[in-house]
């Protein structure tokens, strides 16, 4: 077997995360967050659509925390009617799945809620 180490253009994977935090590109994120080819940044969750941008993604993989969930009505029809694929997993699938495709070359974006520690 074969074994080929992933190079990823201009975009940055997720390294890693835990209770309330996601590690991007060597630093360590708190809360949720959204990366995309132009970066990474915080994002607001949910209600807050301003860093989705039909120009530079295809597809928005949405992490909902430490189980998957039914993304809200309201926030699908907003990306949708962007031309923005959405798929709904829980936040640790979506940090895999946007890896593997931003190191094939895709034009994907990632929209994470953190996973918490159940009490």
């Amino acid at each position: 077997m074969r074994l080929n180490e992933v190079v990823y253009s201009d975009a940055q994977p997720v390294e890693g995360y835990g209770p309330g935090f996601f590690r991007v590109g060597g630093e360590v994120h708190h809360g949720a967050l959204y990366l995309s080819p132009a970066g990474v940044q915080r994002w607001g969750g949910l209600e807050d659509l301003g860093p989705l941008n039909a120009e530079e993604i295809d597809v928005l993989f949405l992490g909902m925390g430490a189980e998957i969930a039914h993304a809200p009505a309201a926030f699908r029809d907003a990306v949708e009617g962007q031309g923005i694929g959405l798929e709904v997993m829980s936040s640790p699938a979506a940090c895999r799945t946007y890896n593997v495709l931003l190191s094939e070359g895709r034009r994907v974006g990632l929209a994470l809620l953190p996973v918490v520690e159940a009490p």
